[in-house]
């Protein structure tokens, strides 16, 4: 295993030692295998380089003050990679053999998942591509899963630090399109308006519903919320926002810990006004709160400057508490690896 300085691991693709491979042929999924060849092979024709037939997921595993190795809900991501293999026309990967190849591949690379008190994880990363020839727009016949996992450090350089991010004239996904599963499209939609933004200053783009251009939808490759200054946890809804495991366990947090109201509606970019925070939410950031936000002219200010607003910091603490083992979860929601 090579060196690695666990405190400044940053949030980049480092070979381990270990993945999981399996492959569809014939109707069926072989047994799967541990492989040390992080390289793949796939037809110059496949569904996956040519048609965009391909998905995955994103999770992580956490190293708890005892030493031990656990998942945050991670049957959620083998339900969602099932909705978007259903979306694309490829073959659903069963939950529990989902869940055996993650564990397996944590396992077989335990020594790179990071110490407690680094604050690292080791990102996991499943995917499902189509991998024959063929040049009719037409699901491919043959199919590789895959899953690989890095050690990472924060998403974002500053931490839990507000970021600036600028409202986007471009869309992430379609109305009614892919939006609302994990696919490759829609983070390749999202790369131009992505260095926009970073060319204004800004840390990410903000998007809006792309049918009217008028309801905030995401925050890059994140989810939205926002802190009404009633106190109410607020989060867009529609079918092209991608579901964020993490964004609902914050709804079912707010609700049943901190004894908030919660609402997943829509939230016009408008009345950004009633809210006292705002910030994005995913696996790769788990909380970036947000501090200003550019609509064409308008500038809207949210808490005092360079400040985490006390709600998000407390959703934060509980959140990541819980996915450490320091604070008891909900039923259900850790796997021990």
């Amino acid at each position: 295993m090579q060196t690695i300085d666990w405190n400044h691991l940053g949030f980049a693709y480092r070979k381990t030692d270990y993945r999981y491979v399996s492959y569809w042929r014939d109707g069926q999924w072989d047994q799967g295998t541990l492989t040390k060849d992080g390289e793949i092979t796939i037809s110059e024709a496949a569904t996956a380089l040519h048609y965009g037939q391909q998905c995955f997921e994103g999770l992580k595993a956490y190293r708890r003050k005892d030493g031990r190795v656990q998942l945050f809900r991670p049957q959620e991501n083998a339900r969602r990679l099932m909705k978007s293999c259903e979306r694309l026309l490829a073959p659903s990967v069963p939950e529990e053999t989902f869940l055996n190849a993650v564990r397996s591949v944590v396992r077989a690379n335990e020594p790179y998942v990071p110490p407690y008190e680094s604050g690292g994880t080791l990102y996991i990363r499943p995917y499902l591509i189509g991998i024959d020839g063929t040049v009719a727009v037409a699901p491919a016949r043959t199919y590789l899963f895959s899953v690989f996992v890095f050690p990472v450090g924060a998403y974002f350089k500053g931490g839990l630090t507000p970021i600036d991010v600028v409202v986007s004239d471009y869309d992430r996904a379609a109305p009614y399109g892919t939006g609302g599963v994990k696919v490759g499209g829609n983070y390749a939609a999202s790369m131009w308006p992505n260095r926009l933004a970073k060319e204004q200053g800004f840390a990410d783009a903000l998007y809006l519903d792309p049918a009217t251009h008028t309801k905030i939808e995401e925050v890059g490759s994140a989810n939205f919320f926002g802190i009404t200054h009633d106190g109410t946890f607020v989060t867009p809804r529609s079918p092209s926002i991608l579901p964020s495991i993490t964004k609902y366990s914050l709804m079912y947090l707010a609700e049943h810990v901190l004894g908030m109201k919660v609402e997943e509606r829509d939230i016009p970019i408008d009345s950004l006004s009633e809210f006292s925070e705002v910030g994005a939410c995913g696996t790769a950031a788990v909380i970036t709160p947000i501090g200003r936000i550019v609509h064409g002219s308008k500038t809207y200010r949210f808490g005092a400057q360079g400040e985490v607003g006390p709600v998000t910091r407390r959703l934060y603490d509980l959140l990541v508490g819980i996915q450490y083992g320091d604070i008891e979860a909900p039923e259900g929601w850790i796997v021990e690896v």
